[in-house]
């Protein structure tokens, strides 16, 4: 298939990329570059099966040529607001590429009658009142709240992606991300996982923010990817969780990475400086995905966290 990308520069797009092409399908990548990088798809350029087009999907797409898929992944993601990349500091644009965005990328996969798969979120749920969270709960969610600019520019993307799919008969798929990890994180993302890994590698005590005791599941981006490619080959049109069911502390994680990295900095306890929006616990009830997809996560944390480590490294 020749197969549209959009935040396809991004962390998890670049990944998809090398996913695809690998399987021999033709890929064509649309990013801003606002939070995507060159560096993630550097390595791409030159191939005959590969596109790059610099665009903001929120304003305007065309590319020329039959698409047999649509997969619309672009949208800032880190919910840091100390970071000049998280949706806090970027709201407008946020609420742009989850609303016109989307739109757009729905427009193209119409034209084309390609099938379309919608990166959709945890963060739909909330912070949850059901613990671990199936698709059929509807969440707990502020619309106002500041990271309301995330959650809900994707609960609203995935409002219109299945009046497409009622109204105009298009082929779509929703897949809800859980927290995920892996190389090409930016290292100044400001998410739990790569502000351990360069504070670890740096010798520096790891910083906890209350008691360490909130949870999360962490998947690895090789078995989120084949979640993603098994759903869009797939001929299933609800929404599906894709993530790690392996939940953990904060605390857990941080002794974790200091554990790989022989970091003798230890932890450093601080006051709970987070949004009170932030969900206290996070954890996918994935029964759907292994049902209907037959997936469920291999790699394991060490292991992933070990590769993702070996990443930050080279680059830092």
């Amino acid at each position: 298939m020749r197969i549209l990308i959009t935040g396809g520069a991004g962390f998890i797009g670049s990944h998809l990329c090398d996913r695809l092409l690998q399987e021999n399908h033709q890929v064509a990548v649309v990013d801003n570059l606002v939070t995507g990088s060159l560096e993630n798809i550097q390595h791409l350029f030159g191939r005959d099966d590969f596109e790059f087009y610099k665009l903001d999907v929120s304003n305007f797409i065309f590319i020329p040529g039959k698409l047999d898929a649509v997969l619309h992944f672009a949208s800032p993601a880190s919910p840091n607001a100390a970071s000049p990349f998280g949706y806090p500091n970027l709201p407008i644009q946020t609420l742009k590429v989850g609303s016109l965005g989307t739109h757009n990328a729905l427009g193209v996969a119409n034209a084309h009658q390609a099938r379309f798969l919608l990166a959709s979120t945890s963060e739909v749920y909330g912070d949850p009142q059901e613990h671990p969270q199936k698709e059929s709960y509807r969440g707990f969610v502020d619309p106002i709240g500041p990271r309301s600019v995330y959650d809900e520019a994707k609960r609203f993307a995935e409002a219109i992606t299945m009046a497409y799919h009622r109204y105009h008969n298009l082929d779509t798929r929703i897949v809800r991300i859980f927290n995920t990890y892996g190389p090409r994180m930016r290292l100044d993302d400001g998410r739990v996982v790569p502000n351990f890994i360069c504070q670890a590698l740096e010798n520096k005590p790891l910083t906890i923010y209350g008691d360490g005791e909130q949870t999360r599941s962490f998947c690895y981006i090789d078995d989120l990817v084949d979640g993603i490619v098994r759903l869009l080959m797939s001929d299933f049109h609800e929404p599906v969780n894709i993530g790690n069911p392996n939940e953990m502390t904060i605390i857990e994680l941080a002794n974790t990475i200091n554990e790989i990295t022989a970091n003798q900095g230890g932890l450093k306890i601080e006051p709970d400086s987070r949004d009170p929006e932030d969900p206290q616990r996070r954890k996918p009830d994935i029964s759907r995905a292994l049902e209907i997809l037959g997936w469920s996560p291999s790699v394991s944390l060490s292991s992933g966290l070990e590769q993702t480590i070996n990443d930050f490294r080279s680059r830092l």
